[in-house]
Order: structure tokens, then sequence, then C-alpha cells
């Protein structure tokens, strides 16, 4: 069993025009700046593409399936709420340097949950670029006054990034991300972002967008790290380990041959996330095709599934 969902395009003021073909999409939209593949958010939730269940909501399927979906101990500690919000991510320009609060800042500000993630560069620009922590101490104040007079940038570590490229961002890291790049994000559920600086833009309507500085401040781990990347080896037809948090798991698979991989004694959903290339799942004994562009939600009942083919893909599981 497995569950396949209708992307949720997002048209944004930075978003570029890669989703829509990477995904092969019957689609006109443009500056499509995000495709939320897997979503419990209110208002943004993900419906089921085909199959039996094809038309129910994801908040429906944990409804009716509870811990045989998404696992017993996920079940007691978020109910019927999904955990994770799986992204497609596509800037054609700089997305508003911001942060996301940790749950208990979150929830000082009468939201459900904060915000910790993870990025995973796909096939970006030659001269893409990210900004991902802050490159030097400063206080509450400074960064205030940074923020005034338009420096912020000069504080914030900013990474040339390619295909391959990690970077963990638990909640309270300042950060954006640049033109060209192309990502997927995996995160908490939440929809909670403080934008600290927007570079002037103004919106369709010629407003400048608001700013979040009193709530950023109060969200900003102000810890130094001499680097804010997250190093892997790569390796092919092996599993390697990229994020392990108490709010995901992340595990890279770079596979030229058949893998099998048991999940009998794992008490959660798995996602997979197709960032390249092509082939075939089984699952428990149903087959379905994958390729670039293609998230799957398998239940916490599967037993295990087996990849063929020439292709990359994310493994996440709470």
């Amino acid at each position: 069993m497995y569950f396949k969902f209708k992307p949720i395009l997002k048209q944004t003021l930075w978003g570029g025009e890669r989703i829509i073909p990477f995904k092969h999409l019957d689609s006109q939209l443009d500056h499509v700046g995000e495709s939320w593949e897997i979503s419990g958010v209110e208002g943004s939730e993900s419906i089921v593409a085909e199959g039996e269940k094809a038309g129910k909501c994801l908040g429906q399927l944990v409804d009716e399936m509870r811990d045989k979906l998404v696992g017993r101990d996920n079940y007691q500690r978020f109910g019927n709420e999904f955990p994770l919000l799986i992204k497609l991510i596509d800037a054609k320009r700089d997305l508003s340097i911001q942060v996301h609060p940790d749950d208990d800042v979150a929830r000082r500000h009468g939201k459900d949950h904060g915000k910790t993630e993870m990025w995973y560069l796909m096939d970006s620009d030659p001269d893409a670029r990210l900004r991902c922590g802050l490159s030097r101490q400063i206080t509450p104040e400074e960064y205030k006054q940074h923020v005034a007079d338009d420096t912020i940038c000069d504080v914030v570590a900013e990474y040339s990034v390619k295909a391959g490229d990690c970077f963990f961002l638990p909640a309270g890291r300042i950060h954006s991300i640049g033109a060209g790049c192309f990502l997927t994000e995996i995160q908490q559920t939440s929809d909670t972002t403080y934008r600290i600086y927007d570079f002037k833009r103004r919106d369709k309507n010629g407003q400048l967008r608001p700013l979040h500085t009193h709530e950023a401040a109060e969200s900003i781990d102000y810890r130094v790290e001499s680097d804010y990347q997250t190093h892997y080896e790569p390796l092919q037809n092996e599993p390697v380990e990229l994020v392990r948090c108490p709010q995901f798991t992340v595990t890279r698979y770079d596979l030229t041959e058949p893998m099998t991989i048991d999940y009998s004694d794992l008490d959660s959903f798995v996602i997979f996330i197709c960032t390249e290339g092509e082939g075939r799942l089984t699952i428990d004994g149903d087959t379905i095709d994958i390729h670039a562009g293609d998230t799957l939600l398998l239940p916490a009942t599967t037993q295990q599934a087996t990849a063929e083919g020439t292709l990359q893909l994310l493994e996440t599981y709470v």
C-alpha cells in the first residue's frame, strides 16, 4: 500500500518555472515557487490522487487509519495531525531573510508548533547561493540595528551550492534560499515564518511585505557555528543518513542496482521523494513506477520496499 497526492502549487513573488516540468504536470501556472507534496497544514491539505482513497484529504487518512498510517508512538504524540510537511522549492529570486520559532516560542505567539527543517539541493543554477546561520556573534539589539540599516545580510553566512548539498535548519537558525536554488524541503508541519528582511521588495499591489522584527528577535538562536552545511560521503547503493533529529530522520539512496529496505521494526510512516532518475518501487507486493518529482507516502504497516532503477531517493520518517 502507498499513497500519492495531488501537488499543491504555490505561486510566489520569487517563484520560477522548474517545478511544473520537473513533475511533468499539465499546468500553465507561472512563478510557481513551491509544490507542497505532502501537507496536513489547515487550508492546504493534500488530497489523495489515485487508488481507493482518491479524493480523501491527508487528515481523513490519519483519522481513519491512525497508528496504521503514522505509527503507534507518532499517533500518541501528534494525534490526527500529520507531523511533516514536504515541499519542492524553486527560487528564481532571493527569498526573504527569515527565521522559524521553536515550539515554545511558537506557542507563546498562539501557534501550535515551531519549525525545524532541512534542505536538499537538486539541479540548481551554477551560481546558486543560499544563506544559513549567523557568520559572527551579534546581540539582539545589534540584530535590530542591522535590520534597520539594511545590513543584516552582512552577518549571515553565505554558501555557493550544487545538487546534493544538504543543510539542517533547527528552529531559530536565520536563513534565506537564494536565487537559482532548486531544492527539497522537509519540515515540521507548520507555516510559521518570521520575515526579517525582504530587500525592500514590493508585492503585486506595490506594497512592502510586512516584517516580523520583534517575533524574529525572540526566535533567533544567536549562537555562531563555523560551518552550517551538513557534510556527508555520497555512496552508491548504500543508505547514507543525512539528518537525525527529534522531528525527522532523512536518508539518501543513490541507486544503480536493486535494493530492499526492511521496515518491519519501524513504528512510523515512510516518505520517499525521488530527486533524480527513474525506476520502480515494490511495496509489500504493490509495484509503482517512480521518477524524479514523485513523492510517495508509505503507511506504518509497511514491511519492506524494493527500489529498482537508476534513481536518487530521499527517505524520511519520524
